[in-house]
């Protein structure tokens, strides 16, 4: 799919948490925004000094929904692109290239385990709410979303994913914390404690894993270890 630039105007700015944002946009000049679940954006903007700042981000939207898309990422201390976008209020304007990336949902449709942390949860949102809108992409085929943070706070888009779970009896929902505090009553440590009891010993299943670097590696290293073919683990992973 080709790449073009745009303009896009924030629709809307919520916070997931004290240092997270959800940021809604809609592309300017274009009746569609078209993209594939789990592609991401290059974004622009000059900094004081006219220097242009480039970052990529993560679509957290599925496609179908008009001409805009969502992100959901983190402000970094420092960081030059995360608190311009987190600071950015309703109506202001910012320059986007894209879609690019293949981390996308492969066919043919099998049962396939999502594994994510912290804001790598915004591929797998664009990835399961276009999958769950229409049965014939889902084909009755098993999913699981194993999402890792440390505190309740930092569970994104848990009410969503909760609905998504109960609408579907094919969609296994299972956030885990490493530093729960007494009130959590779900999951406790690390995504890896909890992925081989999820897939019961089978390595027929597709595998998705977004995240820090080190929870990527220690995924793939676990997969791997059951006897996954390294095909069958695809992977996005950040600093």
């Amino acid at each position: 799919m080709p790449f073009r630039t745009f303009t896009a105007r924030l629709t809307r700015s919520l916070s997931l948490s004290d240092q997270t944002k959800h940021l809604e946009f809609e592309m300017q000049g274009i009746p569609r925004f078209d993209f594939v679940a789990g592609q991401w954006l290059s974004l622009k903007h000059s900094d004081s000094a006219g220097q242009e700042i480039t970052r990529a981000y993560s679509i957290a939207s599925p496609p179908e929904e008009g001409n805009g898309f969502a992100l959901c990422l983190n402000r970094v201390p420092h960081g030059f692109m995360s608190n311009f976008l987190c600071d950015l209020r309703e109506g202001e304007e910012l320059s986007c290239q894209g879609p690019f990336g293949d981390f996308i949902l492969r066919p043919p449709v099998r049962d396939t385990i999502f594994i994510a942390t912290g804001t790598g949860i915004a591929p797998f949102r664009s990835m399961l709410r276009w999958v769950f809108g229409k049965d014939a992409r889902h084909q009755g085929k098993q999913f699981w979303l194993v999402f890792g943070n440390r505190f309740e706070a930092d569970v994104y888009y848990h009410r969503e994913f909760v609905r998504l779970a109960s609408e579907h009896a094919n969609f296994h929902y299972l956030p885990t914390l490493s530093r729960g505090g007494t009130e959590w009553t779900g999951r406790r440590g690390y995504v890896q404690d909890h992925v081989a009891a999820t897939l019961a010993g089978r390595s027929d299943i597709e595998a998705y894993v977004c995240g820090l670097d080190k929870m990527v590696q220690a995924n793939r290293d676990l997969l791997e270890g059951l006897g996954w073919e390294p095909k069958a683990i695809r992977y996005e992973k950040y600093d």
